[in-house]
């Protein structure tokens, strides 16, 4: 056979197996979406029979994540099973077989390999951690029919592309107590998430019981702070789960706290360091020139690093700017006589000291891209997190440190707290097109989605999280080609809902917010609102960290909106796809959302005032009256210039800001504006 047509042949069984690939997520919420699945016509049947077994020298794990499989797959289907544990024979309905315990590092091998048919399911891994992610993609495929629940037969071989897939939570501008973790651990385990960075240390509070310097908790916490028996706790929760903990205590800077309680370690005399109330970037920084500052971090880290097995500590190092340092004139002429000609250079020295501190007590250092200097060792970790919204160049700091030798892992794309959509995080490309070396891809190891608290407390958070971040999970996770963001949209909305059998708040905790708006009257045309409305993006809401405070309310209209708003969406969609061909399907479609919002204030104005709904009177206003114009010209298909005019100027006003929301269906309604007064508009 000619080469050619070997090509030819080979090019064909690729495009047939994407297609394959591309019709099977239509028909299974897989996510993250696997490696590789095929299809049977087998079906195994969810019934009062079904059983696991266990062959590998299980430590615990697998035991467990059995035993919780269990108990969600029965809560999902209503299955009433004889046996509600492992049972000891070896004949189990689904056998689960191992060889080896991970160790929770990043050299742990995940994969696993699922096999459906009709009488047996088989899932076998290398570690039982790879039995975990088996088991949540084998719970992922629980399908029903009108008269039974069952998993379609299916084959599937599967393993993440990167090594670390993180969620960070800074439980220190809000604290976010156990319950909350726990529940986004058992949430990040659903998503194959591996790596749990907890910051626990900022200007706003310093959050670990410290035997050592127990002024921390007393006069640096405001009594909000984990003790040692719950880090305990939680590092132990996380690794039933086959999860990481690495700690971040963030020093020199962001260190208002600390030095609330030790101020004799700070670079500024007399200066009267306090707990931070607002958000940003504070002048309170450590001292690097003084010995009682090294053996405060020793003293603190040895007593603090037993308490986290993981092989990595993270001590921030980010955003210092120097101010105190700068005037310090002892810290100046440390400078002059060190050789350290810039802020950088003495922070590089003072991380090099605590390098060599971590290493004494088995650890390795990690911090924020900042530490990356040209003569910090390569055998720190390299947290990537500026990049174009920062000033530098796209890509920012993840490639120039895989370049440069040292491991790396991306979190600039993934700031969550900045509320962009799952379209925006999901579109981004860890690596991209760039070329590597395998030693320089082998220094990326993966990625964190990273969730700062300045404006989410226990009751908003997760909805700051989730769902998108199993969306970011699967970027991490699957192969690169996966990114369709259609398919993936389809996917989460199974996915999302989910996520609440976990102990999720992301949809129950929206409506607790909207009945205290209203002091729990109807909340219909609040909704109707909300789903078109989003938070303000990348810090316009609490612009310069000033408008809120820590203790601020956080139980406002845009508390309860979220980054995506559902009707938005459809509703855009259809706008943009009238526009294209002014089909009557779309057109129908998107007269059904202005006929409702036209009549949503007079459902808004049923509700009894108060002070905290007031404010969203005025965008109520103007959408029902934007709506209700906008709805009779496309009906009747004539309108006048006079007409227009009130409708664009109605239109202005509802594009303004209100109550620190943007109304997200503002350029499709300024299209079908245009498109009246290209069409419609009469002598």
């Amino acid at each position: 056979m000619k080469k050619t047509s070997i090509i030819i042949i080979l090019f064909i069984l690729f495009r047939l197996g994407c297609f394959a690939q591309n019709n099977l997520k239509q028909h299974y919420n897989l996510m993250p979406w696997p490696n590789e699945i095929t299809e049977s016509n087998a079906k195994f049947l969810i019934d009062s029979a079904i059983t696991i077994s266990i062959i590998g020298k299980d430590q615990g794990r697998v035991r467990n994540a059995s035993v919780n499989f269990l108990r969600r797959l029965t809560n999902r289907t209503g299955v009433f099973i004889n046996e509600g544990f492992p049972i000891k024979t070896g004949k189990g309905s689904i056998k689960i077989s191992f060889e080896t315990i991970a160790k929770l590092s990043i050299d742990d091998d995940e994969s696993y390999t699922l096999n459906i048919n009709e009488q047996n399911i088989q899932l076998t891994a290398k570690t039982d951690v790879g039995i975990l992610r088996g088991l949540e993609t084998l719970l992922q495929l629980t399908t029903n029919n009108e008269t039974n629940y069952y998993f379609p037969g299916v084959t599937i071989t599967d393993a993440p592309r990167f090594v670390w897939r993180g969620l960070m939570i800074d439980a220190a501008r809000h604290f976010q107590p156990v319950d909350v973790i726990k529940r986004n651990l058992r949430a990040m385990a659903s998503v194959k998430m591996n790596v749990f960075h907890w910051h626990l240390t900022d200007d706003q509070g310093f959050r670990v019981e410290s035997k050592t310097y127990p002024k921390l908790q007393e006069l640096a916490s405001d009594g909000l702070y984990y003790t040692q028996n719950q880090i305990k706790d939680v590092v132990n929760y996380a690794s039933n789960l086959g999860i990481r903990v690495i700690p971040e205590f963030d020093v020199p800077g962001h260190a208002s706290a600390i030095l609330t309680a030790y101020p004799e370690l700070g670079s500024k005399d007399g200066y009267n360091y306090a707990i931070e109330r607002f958000s940003g970037v504070f002048d309170p920084t450590i001292d690097p020139t003084k010995d009682i500052t090294y053996q405060f971090l020793e003293n603190l880290f040895t007593e603090m690093t037993p308490l986290f097995p993981d092989d990595y500590f993270h001590i921030g190092g980010d955003e210092n700017e120097g101010k105190h340092w700068n005037e310090n004139k002892n810290i100046q002429a440390f400078k002059q006589k060190h050789n350290l000609k810039t802020n950088h250079d003495l922070q590089t020295y003072f991380n090099i000291k605590l390098e060599k501190i971590l290493n004494k007590l088995g650890k390795k250092l990690m911090g924020w891209d900042e530490i990356m200097t040209p003569n910090m060792p390569t055998t720190a970790l390299i947290h990537s997190w500026r990049g174009e919204n920062e000033g530098l160049p796209k890509g920012g700091t993840l490639i120039n440190a895989a370049k440069a030798g040292y491991k790396t892992v991306l979190s600039n794309g993934f700031y969550i707290d900045r509320m962009q959509s799952v379209d925006y995080h999901y579109s981004i490309e860890p690596i991209g097109d760039i070329l590597l070396t395998a030693e320089e891809r082998a220094n990326i190891l993966g990625g964190e989605a990273t969730m700062w608290t300045e404006l989410a407390t226990p009751l908003t958070i997760d909805s700051r999280i989730w769902p998108r971040t199993a969306a970011i999970a699967e970027r991490f996770w699957s192969k690169k080609g996966i990114n369709n963001i259609e398919n993936m949209k389809l996917r989460l909305k199974d996915v999302s809902y989910k996520l609440e059998e976990l102990g999720i708040t992301h949809l129950k905790n929206r409506d607790v917010i909207l009945r205290n708006i209203t002091n729990n009257q109807d909340i219909t045309p609040l909704l109707d609102l909300l789903k078109i409305c989003e938070p303000l993006k990348i810090y316009q809401r609490n612009k310069d960290g000033i408008e809120y405070k820590t203790f601020s309310p956080f139980t406002l209209f845009a508390d309860a909106c979220s980054s995506d708003a559902e009707d938005a969406y459809i509703f855009n969609t259809s706008v943009y796809e009238f526009l294209e061909n002014q089909n009557e399907d779309p057109l129908n479609r998107l007269l059904k959302y202005l006929e409702k919002w036209s009549g949503n204030h007079k459902l808004f104005s049923e509700i009894k005032s108060n002070p905290k709904l007031k404010p969203i009177k005025p965008l109520s206003i103007n959408l029902s009256k934007t709506s209700q114009l906008l709805m009779d010209i496309l009906t009747r298909k004539k309108t006048d210039k006079n007409e227009l005019n009130i409708l664009k100027e109605a239109l202005t006003t509802l594009n303004q800001p209100h109550v620190d929301v943007e109304i997200v269906i503002y350029e499709p309604l300024n299209k079908l504006v245009d498109y009246c007064e290209q069409h419609y508009v009469t002598p």
